[in-house]
Formats: C-alpha cells, sequence, structure tokens
C-alpha cells in the first residue's frame, strides 16, 4: 500500500494496563504525534481510492482525522461517504471485489499491510451501523460478548455497568439486563450498540449515519453522547443531516462525486468555517440546500 520504499511499522501500539484496583476504566493506545501537528493525529490519510472490482467508488481521498475530535463526512448521495469509512477499519475487505489503494496510517502502522491483522484494527476501531443492530441476546449479554470472546478478566458486571453509562443507558436499562436487547426502543437500541462498541476498549468510533432511523429525541441524546464520548474517543461520523454535523462536529469534510461516480473530497475544515465561509461553490451550495 505505502509504495514509497520506505520501511512501515505494522504492530498496533502497545495499550496501557488497567488498574484493576479502580475499576473498568477504558484505557486508550498512546497516540503518536504525527509531522509536529499541535494535535495528535489519529488517521494519516494519504492519495486513498476504492474499487469494487472495475468500479473506482472513491479517488484521491488525502486527510488528517485528529485525536478527541468529532469529524462529520457530509456529501450526497453516493460519492462515497461510507466507502470511506469503511476503509478506515478495513470493513471493505469483507465485500468481494473490493480493494484500497493509497496510504491509511493509524498512529504511523500501515493498517493494509498484509502483517496487520484486520481482527485487531476492528476492535480498536469500532464501528455502528446505520439500523440499530442489538444481538437477539439480553442486554447484558450484547455488553458482555465482544470482552468475553476477548478474554476480559476483569469484573464482567462492573464492566457492563461502565460501558451502559458511557451511553447514557443504565438509569434506563439496569432492572431489565436480563430482557432482549431486542425489546427496546429504537434511539435505546442505538445507544445499547454504542455501549457495545464501547465495551471491547477501542480508541476510534465510526458511525454511519447512526440517527438516520431516529425520531428527533433521539437524534439529540446521540448528539449529546457523541460531545460526552469525544473526551476519551476520536468519532468519526456520516450523515446526510446539515444541521446535525453543524451541531455535532468539530471538523466536516465535504464530498462529491465526479462525472465518472467517483467519490473525492472537495474541501476539509472546522465545522463552523465550512458552513459559514466555506471555499469552494459545490460546498456553498450543497451546505445552502441548492443542490444535493
Amino acid at each position: 500500500m505505502n509504495g514509497s520504499g520506505e520501511e512501515m511499522q505494522t504492530t498496533l501500539p502497545e495499550k496501557e494496563t488497567r488498574d484493576r484496583s479502580r475499576g473498568p476504566t477504558i484505557v486508550k493506545v498512546r497516540p503518536t504525534r504525527v509531522g509536529g501537528e499541535a494535535d495528535a493525529i489519529v488517521f494519516d490519510v494519504a492519495d486513498v481510492a476504492v474499487f469494487y472490482g472495475d468500479y473506482r467508488a472513491v479517488r484521491d481521498i488525502t486527510l488528517p482525522i485528529r485525536r478527541n475530535q468529532i469529524t462529520a463526512l457530509i456529501g450526497p448521495s453516493g460519492c462515497g461517504k461510507t466507502t470511506f469509512l469503511r476503509v478506515l477499519n478495513r470493513m471493505n475487505d469483507l465485500i468481494e471485489g473490493a480493494r484500497v489503494q493509497g496510504r491509511v496510517l493509524y498512529h504511523g502502522v500501515d493498517l493494509y499491510d498484509e502483517r496487520v491483522d484486520p481482527v485487531e484494527v476492528r476492535r480498536r476501531i469500532g464501528m455502528v451501523f446505520q439500523k440499530p443492530n442489538p444481538f437477539p441476546k439480553s442486554i447484558y449479554d450484547n455488553i458482555a460478548f465482544g470482552p468475553r470472546i476477548n478474554g476480559y478478566k476483569g469484573k464482567m458486571d462492573e464492566l457492563v455497568e461502565h460501558c451502559l453509562r458511557k451511553a447514557a443507558l443504565w438509569d434506563e436499562v439496569k432492572d431489565k439486563l436480563k430482557e432482549s436487547g431486542m425489546t427496546l426502543s429504537g434511539g435505546q437500541q442505538q445507544r445499547l450498540c454504542i455501549a457495545r462498541t464501547i465495551a471491547v476498549e477501542p480508541e476510534v468510533i465510526l458511525m454511519d449515519e447512526p440517527c438516520s432511523a431516529l425520531d428527533p429525541r433521539s437524534t439529540l441524546q446521540i448528539e449529546e453522547l457523541m460531545a460526552e464520548l469525544k473526551v476519551e474517543y476520536t468519532i468519526v461520523i456520516v450523515t446526510h443531516n446539515m444541521q446535525q454535523a453543524a451541531r455535532a462536529s468539530d471538523v466536516t469534510v465535504m464530498m462529491t462525486m465526479d462525472t465518472d461516480r467517483a467519490g473525492y473530497v472537495v474541501e476539509q475544515a472546522p465545522t463552523m468555517e465550512l458552513f459559514t465561509n466555506p471555499r469552494n461553490r459545490i460546498t456553498e451550495d450543497y451546505v445552502s440546500g441548492r443542490f444535493g
């Protein structure tokens, strides 16, 4: 993937040891700083293109994604936002015929080096999907499932409570942990899925239109939750809701598609700047509702 002939690091950063005496604290990977940037860069993406067979879905994507920020991907349907999101944790590997060109560094590690374990990548970089997808298990077992298969040795009851509290769901479900996660409302199910993602101790949370199936109240709850979570996590979200991008994100990436329908980045900027003073006419037309 790198193509530069340089020797690349292929081991994901070591994680700190959890202090068991202080309870189930979610511990982060120690980030490295890239190129002397003031903010730690989690992803350094350069010249990325994604193909499904012969079809090029996205092209020439170059951007940094920084630690403890919410980055929103916006743009018209079909411009490759979800395709690019899935690049960041190698979910496209699961699609037959998909291939990625370019460079995707995660704390300096080339995620697409053949020596990197994609399962470990997806554990470090969790994903919340457009439609809530709780397991057909109890609320408790939805949270405990991932830690169990990863050999978690701590106190599971404490971990489950910790993750549900992080997802602002504990007070609503603490008396019915043995009930199926499928019985929860849509907004509760989405927060359950976020708690399930947190349980395996990621550093990054990817969200693919997490509020598109939710009512306004549930949407606001998810946005408030994201604002709380970014203190500890780096979040990348795909959204078609311009108001949501403006309210919830720190940085916005505008994407569109070329005449060959390959998606590309028009511009990236701090959210307030992009919405109030976009540099590109395409962005201005899209955020103002003149097209898209």
